[in-house]
């Protein structure tokens, strides 16, 4: 088994080299929708939604990946590449103060408007009511995660570790809801 995580893993790197765009665009197509089939299983979906499912691999594949390789790109970019702590702060800023509200409203509009396909009148109140709580949870979790990123990780992994950390938070996100719906009910 070991033999096999092992070529594995060689194989994705020599993608990661080849091809970083794609292979980062398929990893959070796929990540994202690991993150929607537990959400709706540990929700109590009794068969999983196909169409949800597939849309939300859609958006980290046509979005997420493409978004992430780019801004890490161009955040080296304006920053040298950097790693000193003053530096990684600023990258950290830059990216919850730009792409971090942007990503945010664009997915609720993405899950209200594509997935759920609610009409814009119900999405746009949805997102006057719900985007400020939404990001000022963001910002109290992602930050930390950018410090990690932008300090430990090298720039080709950084939107796999994003979207790795992405997956894990939108199981959370799912779970939560779900228990605040329970004590609502």
């Amino acid at each position: 088994m070991g033999a096999i995580v092992k070529k594995g893993w060689q194989q994705y790197m020599i993608q990661l080299q080849l091809h970083p765009l794609r292979t980062k665009a398929i990893t959070a197509g796929i990540l994202a929708g690991i993150s929607d089939s537990v959400a709706q299983k540990l929700s109590g979906f009794q068969r999983l939604q196909l169409r949800r499912l597939l849309l939300k691999v859609l958006f980290g594949f046509a979005y997420g990946g493409p978004f992430g390789h780019f801004l890490h790109i161009l955040m080296d970019k304006i920053f040298k590449g950097k790693r000193d702590t003053r530096t990684v702060a600023k990258k950290v800023l830059l990216e919850q103060l730009t792409s971090s509200p942007w990503n945010n409203i664009l997915f609720m509009l993405y899950y209200g408007l594509v997935v759920e396909r609610r009409p814009w009148v119900q999405v746009k109140s949805k997102l006057k009511k719900d985007y400020p709580s939404v990001q000022l949870t963001a910002w109290m979790f992602w930050p930390i995660v950018g410090w990690v990123n932008h300090q430990y990780m090298p720039l080709q992994f950084r939107v796999i570790f994003h979207s790795f950390v992405a997956c894990c938070w939108g199981i959370f996100l799912n779970l939560r809801a779900r228990s605040m719906m329970l004590t609502k009910g």
